[in-house]
């Protein structure tokens, strides 16, 4: 069970995700939350204030959720790395609407607490991956060393781009298998295909 506040949250996430923050009224989100208008109110005092929440609420989720690999002593380096991607990958899948937001923010955005949450995310992957491959440059696991914020980059770019265009590469391929199908098909070539691309960067060989 979800409380009303999670449901008002929920269901402004889908309509933000649609019409952006300006497109979409708090009439509109009492009415897909199927909760009275003051109810917004109650929980967050305005819509300005329901959107800096909503943001908050999926960052802190998800925020740390790579910190406990970076401790394990029981898998390598590049294991943890393969991990992080894991994660990333899946919430980027089962989030669209929240990316689909947090792209549109990082172009636009004026709101200060947001631009401060974006910023805080971006920082805790770039610390996560520096730790990663400081560690392994000094075991010999990986041989080359690039730029921290653009191995960043390659990740989080590449999972964006293709996400966002996951509907013209079905009707580019053809494929005829159902939504959810494909989408399992989409994601699994996408994970794989950015741990291709950190392989070669990191200069990481499994049978080494």
């Amino acid at each position: 069970m979800i409380s009303k506040e999670e449901n008002i949250l929920y269901a402004a996430e889908k309509l933000f995700a649609e019409k952006g923050f300006e497109g979409t009224s708090t009439r509109e989100i009492s009415k897909a939350a199927h909760v009275n208008i003051s109810m917004i109110s109650y929980y967050f005092g305005s819509k300005e204030k329901l959107y800096e929440k909503l943001v908050e609420y999926r960052v802190n989720e998800g925020q740390f959720f790579s910190k406990d690999i970076i401790e394990r002593t029981d898998i390598n380096e590049w294991e943890k790395l393969e991990k992080i991607v894991d994660q990333f990958a899946n919430r980027v899948q089962n989030h669209k609407c929240f990316y689909r937001i947090m792209q549109r923010e990082q172009l636009y955005t004026e709101n200060p607490q947001i631009v401060e949450f974006l910023k805080q995310t971006k920082m805790s992957f770039i610390s996560m991956y520096s730790q990663i491959l400081e560690s392994g440059l000094k075991k010999g696991i990986f041989t080359k060393n690039p730029p921290i914020y653009l191995l960043h980059a390659t990740v989080s770019g590449t999972l964006f781009y293709a996400s966002n265009g996951k509907d013209m590469y079905k009707e580019f391929l053809n494929d005829t298998d159902d939504d959810e199908t494909f989408d399992e098909k989409y994601y699994t070539e996408l994970n794989k295909h950015i741990k291709y691309l950190l392989k070669d960067l990191l200069g990481y060989e499994e049978n080494k």
